[in-house]
This record gives structure tokens, sequence and C-alpha cells, in this order.
């Protein structure tokens, strides 16, 4: 994908002497509410910390400790919409990031990362370990006091533009529904209904004391339109019966589009650089939210329809490997999905197969790593490593190069794109590129009823898609509206999970296949990494079967009994670090089926039988 240097510069500045002033060249700016907003955060994390501190010498009860967490996330939740978005990495990586163990290189070496910020002080402080952890608990109070303070420190000189801070809320709408409600961000209280509560009055509050949208009519429907919001939140504040999708329909899509109908911006460099969020997006949902470019190498004023037919070509093009039998489509079918319906794909030596299951092509450059195993890194490098591998291709640019430039068909499609008969290794990897990234979509039955295109859903759907993202917790991996690994709402990394797959859905033996721990890059040979595998789309799962890695689960059923029951540590094998919670859902049959029937109404209408 494309890399920011932006942000590397922002947090190195951070910890530093320096800064960076963001300057949309407005004329007016936001300063006193929001200094305001971070100045009670910063008095919220003091506390906390006093407390997590007299926690540890047994001068408080745990309820304490726990209203205090409460009251400091309550804070934080207030002014996100601001910090989390002119500081998205330091943010996630020191105040409210996922409570996973991680990576880091130090002197070429990896070194496990731990996690540490609210998300991790919710799950534990809510956990059985809790009173035995109390150490723990104490650090991570201070960790993250201290590591406000370094940015607190410096946000008396942030100046707050009109246009980004519409942006931010729009940004911070999407959070909420996909990381906010779900649970994925209060993975211990659950307390993220009252959180999504305290966000959005947060953003209220500041929209009516910094009248930042000018237009009286449109600034009052907007507030009345939050207002709304809280109340069918508070009106119906259960975690496992919220409606999430009268929620999305009727209240968050709404609002978001009413955002960007009032103060539209174009996305500038700041933010082409830190998410591929597209701005000028009209729902959640919207075909365009995300913007393909960037993630692969090339960008939108060199594709054209001209090029993707060359990629599409070259796609179906068996003379490009090595034995002139295999082509990309050999194990993506449009049919199915562009997938190849075999547990592990054909090899090119006859009897064999590749290692792992064909991954769908569709909506397959929305990621930031790609393979199973995350070992590449573009689209551009997933071609190179089926080029190569001498299972699949085997073969190399070179001598793709001097079959098609030698080939007087290609020769005319290359003059009259290029107005020349030959091509490079990166224009053939560009073409290749744009026709994968042509194979979106964001048209399926939900899609365009969200969208409002589609009048009515059936129960069955919706409540499969309410439990989908409730009680199931099926979308603290499968996030909205990609409903794959791609984390909201900047949508800048790919997530890989441990699930303790086995090699049949009814063995009991785990899967032997090492993951992404086996990826080949160096700072991601861990323990942490062993068995992980990329968090793959549920779009269009109804004709992309058998599932996982290994292609051992033949059913949805299958699939979601497996789920269910809490992967491989929940029928008891010992898996290492599994990041997939044990504990059984307890779905009834009812619920499976409405799981699997909303997944179903994610295929796209072009696939359905």
């Amino acid at each position: 994908m494309v890399k920011s240097t932006l942000i590397s510069a922002l947090i190195s500045l951070i910890l530093g002497a320096g800064w960076i002033f963001f300057n949309l060249n407005t004329l007016e700016y936001s300063k006193h509410y929001s200094y305001h907003l971070f100045a009670d955060i910063n008095r919220s994390f003091t506390e906390l910390d006093e407390t997590g501190n007299a926690f540890r010498q047994g001068n408080v009860s745990l309820d304490s400790l726990q209203n205090a967490l409460i009251e400091a996330r309550k804070e934080y939740k207030k002014g996100e919409f601001l910090l989390s978005f002119y500081f998205p990495e330091y943010v996630n990586e020191n105040i409210n990031g996922a409570p996973l163990l991680g990576s880091e290189v130090e002197n070429s070496k990896p070194l496990l990362h731990n996690p540490q910020g609210l998300q991790v002080l919710d799950e534990l402080v809510y956990s059985d370990e809790a009173e035995s952890e109390r150490n723990e608990i104490a650090n991570l109070t201070r960790r993250l006091k201290n590591s406000y303070a370094v940015l607190f420190a410096k946000l008396n000189a942030l100046q707050v533009s009109e246009d980004y801070a519409v942006l931010a809320m729009r940004v911070q709408l999407v959070r909420i529904f996909s990381l906010g409600v779900t649970g994925f961000d209060t993975p211990g209280s659950l307390n993220g209904i009252d959180e999504a509560i305290v966000s959005l009055n947060g953003m209220n509050v500041y929209i009516q004391t910094e009248n930042i949208i000018k237009n009286k009519k449109q600034r009052a429907e907007i507030i009345r339109q939050f207002d709304s919001t809280i109340q069918y939140l508070q009106d119906n504040d259960s975690f496992e019966q919220l409606d999430r999708l009268t929620l999305l329909t009727e209240y968050i899509d709404p609002l978001y589009k009413a955002l960007g109908k009032a103060h539209p911006v174009e996305a500038d460099e700041y933010l082409q650089n830190i998410t591929s969020w597209n701005p000028e997006s009209e729902s959640i949902f919207d075909a365009d939210f995300l913007n393909p470019y960037f993630y692969t190498e090339l960008n939108r004023a060199e594709d054209s329809e001209k090029l993707k037919s060359l990629g599409e070509k070259l796609f179906y093009d068996t003379s490009l490997s090595q034995t002139q039998t295999m082509s990309c489509a050999s194990c993506h079918h449009p049919e199915k999905g562009f997938t190849d319906g075999m547990a592990k794909s054909t090899s090119k030596v006859h009897g064999q197969t590749v290692m792992r299951n064909a991954p769908t092509l569709l909506n397959a450059v929305y990621a930031d790593r790609y393979f199973y195993d995350l070992r590449a890194f573009s689209l551009e490098q997933q071609i190179e490593h089926v080029i190569f591998n001498e299972s699949e291709f085997s073969t190399s640019y070179q001598q793709i190069l001097e079959k098609i430039n030698t080939n007087k068909e290609y020769q005319a499609i290359f003059n009259n794109l290029y107005r020349k008969d030959s091509i490079n290794r990166d224009e053939l990897s560009k073409a290749l590129a744009s026709y994968v990234l042509s194979l979106h979509s964001f048209d399926s039955e939900f899609d365009r009823y969200v969208r409002g295109e589609q009048s009515a859903l059936s129960e069955d759907i919706r409540n499969g898609f309410n439990l989908f993202m409730g009680k199931a917790n099926c979308a603290t991996c499968h996030f909205a509206p990609t409903f794959s690994g791609l984390v909201p709402p900047l949508f800048t990394d790919s997530e890989s999970e441990i699930l303790g797959v086995m090699t049949h859905h009814q063995s009991n033996q785990l899967d032997t296949d090492q993951g992404r721990y086996d990826n080949g890059v160096s700072t991601e040979n861990l323990w942490i990494y062993e068995k992980s595998f990329k968090t793959t789309t549920v779009r269009n799962i109804e004709i992309t079967a058998p599932y996982f890695h290994n292609g051992a689960y033949s059913t949805l059923e299958e699939v979601v009994d497996f789920y269910d029951t809490g992967g491989g540590e929940g029928v008891g094998l010992n898996v290492r670090n599994q990041t997939l919670a044990a504990d059984q859902l307890f779905l009834t049959d009812k619920e499976k089926s409405d799981i699997i029937t909303f997944m179903k109404a994610l295929t796209d209408y072009q696939y359905k039988k």
C-alpha cells in the first residue's frame, strides 16, 4: 500500500520539541471547547491513575476502580473524534488500541510489544484476573496517564479547522457503528452503547458551541439528528437487544450523509495519507466508500478502461505460466466469486495442490496485506509471489515479458495504450492490479437496502445482521462495511487471527499450518503469530466454499458451529495465543440460521444463483 511518511513525522514531533499545525486555509478555528475536552480527559486519566495505584495498595475496591475507568473512558469518548483524527497512530498505540500482543523492530530484530491503553484496561479490569493483576492494572493506568500527558502538553497549539472537525465527526460515526456498539472497543465491560451516547453528545455540543455549520437550517437539522440518535440509544440500551440495523439506516447513516452535505470537503493530502475513506461518500455502504487506489502502487490518474482490459486479458492468459497451462483464473473463477471451489488450489504439478485455499478476489484490493499469511504488502507484490512460486507460475518477469512483448496481439494493445509495442515489469503489474481492483462488490441485497435502493428486507436477514453485529461477536473481527479484517474507521490495517482451525471440522486435531509465523517476514517470526491467518471477507461467502485457509469446512453451518463453540480452544485443544474468545456463544439453531441468511444477503446480485 502507499505508506504515509506524514504520520511517522507527526508522531516524532509529538514526542519531541516540534509540532505540526493542520491548516486548511479556513478563516475560523475551533479551539476553546476542544481544549476544554482535552483538559477533562487529562483530569480523568490522572484520577484513574490515582485509583489504580490505590487499588494496588488495597485501599479501594474493584467496583471503585471500574467506576473510575468508566468515567475516564467517557471523558475520552467526548473528545475521541478529534484526538483519533489528528493523531491516529499515537492514539491507537498508546491511548485506545486493541488489547492484542503486537511486534516491533529493534536493531533489525523482532520484539514483542505489549498493548496498553483503555481497551486493555477495560478487558483486564472486568476480568476474573483483576484482583490478582493489581500491579499490572496500576502500571497500565500510570502509562496511560503519562502517554496522554505527552500529547496534552502540545494540544494548546492544536488548531482545529472547521473542515477537519466535521470530517472527524463523520469518521467517528463510522467508529461508533463498527467498533463501539459491536463491543470491540469495550471487550470487558460491554459499555459500548453508553459510550456511543457520550461520544454523540460530545460532537453535538461541539457543533452548538463552536457554530461550525454556518447554514442555520442545516445546523438545526443536524443537531436534531444527533438528539434523536442519542435518544434512540438511550431507549434501546441493551447490548443484545439493540436493533443495530435500525440504528444504521435511520440514524447513523442519515447523520453521516447530512454532515457531508452541510460541510462538503474533498480529500486532501493529509486525509489521503492516513485513510482510504472517501469523504465524498454519502453512505457507509456506498460502493465508493473506500478508495481502492490507497492500497495499490497504481494511482487513479494512471488507471483506465484500457489498462483494466489489458489486465483482464493477462489474468486469463495461460501462456504466462512456465507450463503454459495455468492462469490467474485457474484458481479464481468468476462464477465462484473468484475462488476455485477447492479445499486447496491445484498446483502446476498434476495431482498436487498448493498450501492453501484460494481466497476470493472480490474486494481483495481493500487490504494492506495479502495472502492468508500476510506475506505480501501490495497487490503488485502479491502478483510477484504467484509468478515466482514453483507450485504456481514458476517463471519470471523476464520470461513473461519476452512472451507478451513478441506477441503481435499484445503489441497492438500496447500501441493503443502506451503508443509503444512493448511494456515493462511495472506496467505489467499495474495492468493486473487494475483488473483486480475493478473486482469490487458492494451491490448485494443488504447494501441496496441500507442505501435506500430497496424498500424491504426479510426479518431473518435483519435478525442475522443484528446477531452478527452484537451477540455473536462476528463484527469484532469481520468489520463493517467490508466485513473483513480491514480495521475501521481509517481502514489502513488488516488483522490476522488465531482461531484454532482443525484439519477437518470433525477431526478435533489442529491444522499444522503455521500461517503468519512462517510468512518469510523476519520481523513476524514470533510465537504470537503461530497459526495466525488473515481475516477474510464474508461478502459473497455463499459462493466461495469451502472455508478457512485449509478449506476444511464445507458449509456455513460448520463454520458457524466452529465459532459458536469457541474455536479450537473452545473444544479443549491447546491453541497458543488464540485470539478468538474460547467462550461458547450458546447460539440457538434459529440464531445460527439467521446469521447464515444474513451472510447470504451479502452476495452481490451479479453472482446470485
